[in-house]
């Protein structure tokens, strides 16, 4: 199986987030994590480590603002240039806001704290120096992977993305995402064929479900902790199926705390019997390990175990299948979770 990386991703190291009531905390959507993944992978006999090609901006640009992309490669510079604290120790600093937009049609403000308020949802989506280009590495990544699925006569391949990316929507970063690297190649597919989403992350893909809401060439699915009581809170819900004429094109599984793994994969069925009847050429899953039982971030229950089950599930339905990293925070474990997935599309 090729699996597509890039060591870009070391470049974005915040050194902090903060969490929900205002604590700093070190940052858990870590370079540690590709390590443990990474070091699992090259114990197998199957994965083929490939660099990513640079497929240029375009592709990426047909899923995002161009003003949210110009403002992702140039904060950095523009916040240096605001402060001379920040100058002076910049790799003690993130560039988070204080304030955030409300969507009721705001102006884009001039100022860098402003902005950053505007094109960016909580205070886990932090920019340092080497975010935009990690970024921009770990979307050629999908990218790889959805065209060695679709013209190299792949089955299967793995884009081992960081920065993840199915929180960030069309004009904004949250949840550790800046750019959706599902949503890049989903739409680069596209040009090949129906394409269908199957978000197994923990955290509803919310970014790809604004992406995808009003349009009816790509099936999206997630299934995540209810928002009710879950990040992102504010999407992800049962009733959201899609709008205009993508009503009917979007599924959200919203499952309860605790959820173990035959209740998750009794909701997995029913997403894989909703990708049958739509029939697509292609699937993008961006995978999440999140929902493990020792995750710190989540409030499932999954097992080990659960992870092979899950993905021979996924495989069943016989379609190229681009899978993309995303989240999954028990390092431990992260390397294990990932290769029990991965090795039953060999």
């Amino acid at each position: 199986m090729k699996i597509f990386y890039s060591e870009a991703h070391r470049a974005h190291q915040p050194p902090f987030e903060v969490f929900d009531g205002g604590q700093r905390t070190p940052y858990l959507e870590n370079v540690d994590r590709m390590d443990r993944i990474l070091a699992a992978l090259q114990r197998t006999d199957w994965a083929e480590l490939t660099e990513p090609d640079d497929f240029g901006l375009d592709p990426i640009r047909a899923v995002h603002d161009e003003d949210y992309l110009a403002f992702l490669a140039s904060a950095w510079t523009d916040w240096l240039a605001s402060s001379e604290e920040v100058r002076a120790s910049p790799e003690t600093h993130v560039l988070l806001p204080a304030t955030f937009a409300l969507r009721r049609k705001p102006r884009v403000p001039g100022n860098i704290l402003g902005r950053a308020g505007y094109y960016m949802m909580d205070l886990s989506a932090c920019l340092v120096a080497g975010t935009y280009q990690a970024a921009l590495a770990s979307a050629n990544c999908a990218l790889s992977a959805a065209r060695a699925i679709s013209e190299e006569n792949e089955s299967t391949a793995f884009g081992l993305c960081r920065p993840p990316g199915h929180h960030a929507g069309k004009d904004y970063a949250a949840g550790y995402c800046f750019i959706n690297n599902s949503a890049v190649a989903a739409n680069w597919l596209l040009q090949k064929g129906k394409v269908a989403v199957l978000d197994i992350d923990y955290h509803c893909g919310n970014g790809t479900q604004d992406i995808f809401y009003e349009r009816a060439d790509v099936l999206t699915i997630s299934l995540h902790g209810d928002p009710d009581f879950e990040y992102p809170h504010f999407i992800g819900y049962a009733d959201e199926t899609g709008a205009g004429a993508g009503l009917g094109f979007h599924q959200n599984f919203p499952l309860p705390m605790g959820t173990d793994s035959q209740r998750y994969l009794s909701a997995l069925d029913e997403a894989l019997q909703l990708i049958r009847d739509f029939a697509p050429k292609y699937l993008v899953v961006p995978l999440g390990m999140d929902t493990f039982e020792r995750d710190p971030l989540g409030k499932f229950r999954l097992t080990h175990e659960a992870y092979s089950e899950i993905g021979h599930r996924i495989a069943a339905l016989n379609l190229p299948t681009a899978v993309i990293m995303e989240g999954g925070y028990a390092n431990d474990d992260l390397g294990a979770n990932a290769v029990s997935f991965l090795e039953t599309f060999k």
